[in-house]
């Protein structure tokens, strides 16, 4: 049995990170920030996520084969996450979604120790498979992104109408910043969920090793990409905003969570297969 150790240091780093940031930015003490200052927080994240990436590596390619449970596909969808935001924070004003993503990546951190794989995946040395799992991973962390930071918006827009903001609030960019930054995530993850369900129906049999087949999964996958499908084309065409586009994300995500995280969990934990 492996040991729990690794898994419990990445957590903790990463709430260490999260109570920080919640307490520098979130407080009422709370004071702007020197830029050195957010060098620094860069640097002690990307250490954080040096150490998850290690211990997901370590467990993920035991044996020079490829395990991929539910916990491990939540973490590695979390790490993928965290570095996403890490790369986006070299270029846009981040600073809220610090205490909103590292807490969720906390408990991400952990999950391959309570819910490991049971069995080695097969395929997994094809170049299909490969890509078809990067841009699936690519596709649910950038929508876990989109949909952290539409909550962060509809607080914001809440606490303007209330004529009170919290300190974190107030270090946000203005909302229609923060909405274009939104809609951007948001193509880069359609774009990534439409090459997932293309490379899934037209390359099964060399991606999974046998024929598509209409499924739960499957279902969840198309009608997720049809509501990020409209969201884009309600933007573009009517300008869709606020709270529409807030209900849309999460509805989209929560699709998208059904269609692998959700059909996962059911066949690995409650029905106990593999």
């Amino acid at each position: 049995m492996q040991s729990i150790l690794p898994y419990l240091v990445s957590a903790l780093l990463y709430a260490a990170m999260a109570a920080y940031f919640w307490r520098l930015h979130w407080s009422p003490a709370a004071q702007d920030l020197s830029p050195s200052r957010g060098v620094t927080e860069r640097a002690c994240v990307l250490a954080t996520l040096t150490v998850h990436g290690l211990v997901l590596f370590g467990v993920m390619f035991a044996d020079h084969t490829l395990r991929i449970g539910v916990g491990d596909a939540i973490s590695a969808i979390l790490w993928l996450t965290v570095l996403i935001y890490w790369l986006g924070s070299l270029f846009y004003r981040l600073e809220g979604l610090q205490a909103l993503i590292l807490p969720v990546a906390a408990v991400a951190a952990f999950l391959p120790a309570v819910l490991p794989a049971a069995k080695p995946l097969p395929n997994t040395d094809m170049l299909a498979f490969k890509l078809h799992l990067v841009m699936s991973m690519a596709a649910y962390s950038l929508f876990t992104i989109a949909s952290l930071h539409v909550l962060l918006m509809a607080m914001l827009e809440r606490r303007l109408h209330l004529g009170s903001l919290p300190a974190g609030l107030r270090r946000l960019p203005p909302l229609l910043t923060m909405e274009n930054l939104l809609f951007r995530i948001i193509w880069a993850g359609f774009i990534m969920l439409t090459l997932t369900l293309v490379s899934g129906v037209f390359f099964s049999e060399e991606v999974f090793g046998k024929a598509a087949r209409l499924n739960h999964k499957t279902v969840f996958g198309f009608v997720s990409w049809i509501v990020f499908a409209a969201l884009l084309l309600g933007r573009h065409f009517r300008g869709w905003r606020g709270r529409v586009a807030v209900r849309w994300t999460l509805a989209g995500f929560l699709l998208l969570v059904l269609a692998y995280l959700g059909s996962k969990f059911v066949l690995e934990i409650l029905l106990g297969r593999v």
